[in-house]
C-alpha cells in the first residue's frame, strides 16, 4: 500500500510502478468525488455517487473506507479478494485510514509513505496541479500537517525529492518483498523437491 499526502507524488509512482513491474495488478478504489482532469472510471477510480457508496457501507461491502476532503473513498471486499486468487501483487494507493484498516485485515501487508521534501514543496505542488481551489488547498495542507505524523508505523518511507530516484526505491521495495524467504520457499520447495521431503 502507499499512502501519503495529496501532491506528495503518490499516483505518478503508481502510475509508474504499473508500467514497470511484472506481476502487479493494482486495485481501484470506489470514491463518490468527481473524476478530476482525464480520470476515468474503472481506470483510476470506480466513480459512484454518495448514496450507492452509502449503501455500500450498510451492506458490509469495504475492506476499508473514509470520508476524505468531503468525499468518500473505500477498497470493496470483491476486488481484493478476485485480485488475490491471481497470485500476483496487489497495489493499492491509500489514505492512512485505508492503510491501517487494510493492514488488520491482511497483516502481511506493506505499507509505503510518500513524503514531500518539505511542506512549502507540497503547497507548491498542489497549487501547480490546477485541480483545487484555494480552500481546499489549504484543507488538504493541514490534513497534511497531521497525516505526515503516520509516517513513523509504516514499513518504508519514501521522500520524493527527486521523482525518478523516489519511483526507482519504491520499486526496489517491490522486488526485495517478493525475495522474502516466506514468499520463495514455495519455489525452492518446489526446485529442490527432493531435499525438503
Amino acid at each position: 500500500m502507499i499512502s501519503g499526502p495529496s501532491g506528495a507524488g503518490k499516483s505518478t509512482i503508481v502510475n509508474a510502478l504499473r508500467e514497470r513491474i511484472e506481476g502487479l495488478v493494482y486495485s481501484i478504489s470506489h470514491t463518490s468525488r468527481n473524476p478530476r482532469g482525464t480520470e476515468k472510471d474503472g481506470i483510476e477510480y470506480h466513480f459512484i455517487n454518495t448514496k450507492t457508496f452509502r449503501k455500500m457501507i450498510e451492506k458490509g461491502a469495504f475492506v476499508e473506507w473514509a470520508r476524505v476532503y468531503h468525499d468518500y473513498y473505500g477498497t470493496s471486499f470483491s476486488g481484493i479478494d478476485k485480485q488475490i486468487g491471481t497470485g500476483l501483487d496487489i497495489l493499492l494507493d491509500l489514505d492512512v485510514q485505508g492503510a491501517k484498516n487494510i493492514k488488520k485485515h491482511f497483516n502481511d501487508s506493506v505499507l509505503i509513505y510518500v513524503l514531500p521534501p518539505s511542506l512549502e514543496i507540497l503547497e507548491k505542488r498542489l497549487k501547480m496541479r490546477g485541480t483545487d481551489d484555494e480552500n481546499t488547498v489549504n484543507t488538504r495542507m493541514k490534513q497534511a500537517s497531521d497525516g505526515i505524523r503516520n509516517c513513523v508505523w509504516h514499513d518504508y518511507i519514501i521522500i520524493n525529492n527527486d521523482l525518478e530516484k523516489a519511483i526507482g526505491e519504491t520499486q526496489t521495495i517491490f522486488i526485495s518483498e517478493r525475495c522474502r524467504t516466506s514468499r520463495r520457499m514455495p519455489s525452492v520447495k518446489k526446485y529442490f523437491e527432493t531435499l525438503f521431503s
